[in-house]
C-alpha cells in the first residue's frame, strides 16, 4: 500500500514538473523577442501555440488508447496507413479539383470533408478489421501497410502528371506546419478536442482494465465491445482533426507515448494521459523555439520530431518491446 501511495506521489510530482516546463515554454514563446507591433505578433503566436496545444493532445491521446486497446507499445494510428491517405486526398483536390475549386465548398467544408474521409478510413482499418480479424494485430498492420502503399503509389502516379505550380501547391500542404491553419478552424477542432477530452477523462479509470486484456476486462465487468467501439472513433476523430489542421506527424505520438510510460512510474491513465499530453507540448513548443531562435529557423520541426520518433520506432523493434 505504501509503495503505491509514494508511486502516486512521484506520479504526481511529474505531472507538475510537466506542467511548470510546459508553461515556461508557452509563456516564452509568446513573450520573447518582441519587436514591432506587439498585438498581432502576440496573437499570431498564440494561434500557434493554440494549434501545437491541439496537436500534443490529439497525438497523445490517441496514441495511448490505441496502445491500450491493443495492448502494443509500438502500434499507432499514424504507422498504419494514416498519413498517405492524408497526401492522396491533398493530391486528389488539386490534381482533380485544383486550388481554384476550394472556395467553392469554403475552407470549413474542406476541412469537415477531408478529416470525414480519414475518420471512415480509419474506422475501416482499425474497427472493422479488428473485429473482423479477431484482433489478429499483425494482420491489421500488414494491411494497413499494404493501404498506405497503395495510396502512395497512386499520389506519385498523380504528382507525375501534375504542372510545376500544381506540384508546389501540394508541398507547401503535405508537409506539416503549424502556421497555416485558419482562425476558424483551430477554434472549431478546439471545441471537438475538449468536448472528447472530457469525454475521455470520464473513462480513465475504465481504460485501465482495458489494459489488463480482453478477458480481464470482461471478467471485471467491463462491456469490451462498446468500449472499444467508442475509444476507436474517438481516437479517429482526434487523428483525423489533427491530420487535417497541420498535416501528418507520424511518429510524434509513438515518440511522447514511449515517454510517458518511462517516466510517468505510473501504468494508470489518470497519470498517463497528462504525461504525455505535457510531454508533446514541451517538444512542440521547444522545438520551435529552438528552431527559431538557437538555429535560425534552419530545417522543420516535423523533419526533426520524425527523425527521432523514427530512430525509436527502430530501437523500440529491435529491443522487441512488451506487445
Amino acid at each position: 500500500m505504501r509503495v503505491n501511495q509514494k508511486r502516486h506521489i512521484s506520479s504526481r510530482k511529474t505531472v507538475l514538473l510537466l506542467l511548470a516546463i510546459a508553461t515556461f515554454c508557452v509563456v516564452f514563446f509568446m513573450t520573447f523577442n518582441l519587436k514591432g507591433n506587439i498585438s498581432y505578433i502576440l496573437t499570431h503566436r498564440a494561434w500557434i501555440v493554440l494549434t501545437m496545444i491541439l496537436v500534443a493532445f490529439s497525438a497523445a491521446t490517441s496514441t495511448l488508447l490505441f496502445q491500450t486497446v491493443t495492448n502494443n507499445r509500438i502500434l499507432t494510428p499514424s504507422i498504419m496507413g494514416f498519413e498517405s491517405l492524408f497526401v492522396l486526398i491533398q493530391t486528389v483536390v488539386i490534381f482533380f479539383i485544383d486550388a481554384q475549386g476550394i472556395p467553392y465548398i469554403g475552407i470549413v467544408g474542406k476541412f469537415i470533408f477531408e478529416s470525414l474521409l480519414l475518420i471512415l478510413f480509419s474506422l475501416f482499418l482499425y474497427r472493422g478489421l479488428f473485429t473482423k480479424l479477431k484482433q489478429n494485430l499483425h494482420l491489421v498492420l500488414l494491411i494497413g501497410i499494404i493501404l498506405g502503399t497503395l495510396f502512395r503509389s497512386f499520389s506519385n502516379l498523380l504528382q507525375r502528371l501534375m504542372t510545376p505550380t500544381e506540384f508546389a501547391v501540394l508541398q507547401s500542404r503535405i508537409f506539416a506546419t503549424f502556421t497555416r491553419a485558419e482562425p476558424v478552424l483551430i477554434v472549431f477542432s478546439l471545441v471537438i478536442a475538449t468536448t472528447i477530452g472530457l469525454f475521455l477523462w470520464r473513462m480513465r479509470f475504465r481504460f485501465d482494465v482495458l489494459a489488463l486484456g480482453r478477458d480481464n476486462a470482461i471478467n471485471l465487468g467491463i462491456d469490451y465491445q462498446k468500449s472499444v467501439t467508442i475509444i476507436l472513433l474517438l481516437v479517429s476523430v482526434l487523428v483525423s482533426i489533427s491530420t487535417a489542421l497541420v498535416g501528418p506527424f507520424t511518429f510524434l505520438g509513438l515518440l511522447i507515448a514511449n515517454l510517458a510510460y518511462s517516466i510517468s512510474g505510473s501504468s494508470q491513465h489518470r497519470f498517463l494521459l497528462p504525461t504525455a499530453f505535457l510531454l508533446g507540448v514541451i517538444f512542440l513548443v521547444g522545438g520551435q523555439m529552438f528552431l527559431e531562435h538557437v538555429l535560425n529557423m534552419v530545417g522543420a520541426l516535423s523533419i526533426v520530431i520524425e527523425f527521432i520518433g523514427g530512430s525509436l520506432f527502430i530501437f523500440l523493434i529491435l529491443k522487441k518491446v512488451p506487445m
